[in-house]
């Protein structure tokens, strides 16, 4: 599988993890990937912490359902229905959790390329992130990133210090298959915007036609 194939069939898993647990040379192969990410100030600011634990599993999955819940009953009637076949989690189903964290301190006061923009950093995180799901996709595995949790609930259950911060829970797993339109896509939830919507041209005020024909 190329980086096209890859990007092209990668998928938000939650119903199709096949209940199996991840081999550790796979995973090992996909934490090396999350890990080669390209970071600002080459300061590799991320952790991951490998979850497999069958009672942490459980108790960060009550947690997300009492979060998810929560959010059903804030919708109006229509966004609710709507919602209510949705899974938002697969933490149990995958086996294997992946906590991945952001700390601002590692590299020191003067990060070559966070001076002006801190945010980098963060994505700096989310590149590993990518790389990990993209790797994940061509092993045959599936990624669900849950984030129907609170911070501090997470913190606690897998020790995460105090100035370090919680970016990701990651689910990861063998998958019986990947769904060829994403699950929000396929329940109504929301469309994809065209690749024409979202490119402008010399200006964020001038949208240019482009239809992708140059796509390999």
């Amino acid at each position: 599988m190329d980086v096209y194939e890859a990007i092209g069939a990668r998928r938000d898993v939650r119903n199709e993890f096949s209940g199996d647990v991840v081999d550790d040379n796979r995973l090992s192969r996909v934490l090396e990937a999350a890990h080669a990410a390209p970071s600002v100030g080459n300061t590799q600011p991320w952790d991951f912490v490998v979850v497999q634990d069958g009672a942490t599993l459980r108790r960060f999955a009550e947690h997300v359902a009492g979060c998810r819940a929560d959010f059903a009953r804030s919708l109006p009637a229509d966004r609710a229905a709507t919602f209510g076949p949705i899974v938002v989690e697969g933490i149990e189903q995958s086996g294997t959790g992946i906590v991945v964290t952001y700390d601002a301190d590692r590299g020191g006061r003067h990060i070559l390329g966070r001076h002006t923009i801190d945010s980098t950093g963060r994505l700096s995180v989310g590149l590993a992130i990518q790389n990990l799901w993209l790797a994940a996709t061509a092993e045959g595995l599936g990624v669900g990133w849950v984030s129907f949790y609170q911070e501090p609930f997470l913190r606690e259950l897998v020790d995460v210090p105090g100035s370090v911060e919680v970016i990701a829970w990651l689910c990861v797993g063998p998958v019986t298959q990947l769904q060829s339109v994403p699950d929000l896509e396929r329940f109504g939830w929301r469309t994809r915007r065209s690749l024409s919507e979202a490119v402008h041209r010399e200006s964020f005020g001038s949208p240019v036609a482009f239809d992708g024909s140059g796509a390999p």
